[in-house]
């Protein structure tokens, strides 16, 4: 089986600038996770089709029950491939990335379009679609059901730096306020200190029985 999640969204700037932005996207406030960004071609193709590849490092905190299948050096951190076409012509931008470490453990593949809005061709809309899998064995649900939900929250996040880039292009006041950013840290030092607990506690319970 396959988690399967699509969703589309409606950036308040042109196609032109949403092309730009994509390429100035990191750093930003809500990217903290993203360490280095390569690239690995690019090439311009004999209809002017842009083609790009990118090899992305970011954190990747996986939770305990799944850090025993990775290696230490590995539970930490994560490489993405993003390969690009930016068709001049037709107006779009396609993107496709996928995870080439964990693989094994979880597949994540992502596809986002982005086109002018039919609407208001000073908007851009953008479609995303995500394929989640797993073939560990008695586990492939979980991990499934994990993904996903990390990857949702990952949308919101990428669509806030989007945002938040395209703004600062723009010349505008960037929407992330301290006291967004001041509740964001909070929550997560709020779920990291939940985790040490638990662990603390297994730990108690398994001295209990020794």
């Amino acid at each position: 089986m396959v988690k399967y999640f699509c969703c589309a969204d409606l950036l308040k700037s042109t196609w032109d600038q949403v092309c730009v932005a994509f390429w100035q996207r990191y750093p930003n406030p809500y990217s903290n996770h993203v360490l280095t960004e390569d690239i690995i071609f690019r090439e311009v193709t004999p209809t002017n089709c842009l083609i790009s590849r990118r090899l992305l490092t970011k954190t990747s905190r996986s939770p305990r029950w799944m850090e025993r299948y990775l290696p230490k050096h590995m539970a930490s951190s994560a490489y993405i491939i993003e390969d690009s076409i930016v068709d001049p012509h037709k107006r779009t931008m396609t993107t496709f990335t996928w995870n080439i470490s964990h693989a094994r453990l979880m597949s994540v593949e992502e596809r986002c379009e982005y086109r002018i809005n039919p609407e208001n061709g000073s908007w851009t809309e953008m479609k995303r679609e995500a394929w989640i899998s797993s073939n560990v064995y008695g586990l492939s649900r979980a991990i499934q059901e994990f993904g996903l939900a990390r990857f949702k929250t990952s949308v919101t996040k990428t669509m806030k730096g989007f945002e938040y880039v395209l703004a600062k292009m723009q010349g505008e006041t960037p929407s992330r306020t301290l006291a967004e950013t001041a509740t964001e840290r909070a929550r997560e030092t709020a779920l990291a200190a939940k985790e040490k607990a638990k662990d603390l506690a297994s730990h108690a319970q398994k001295k209990q029985y020794v």
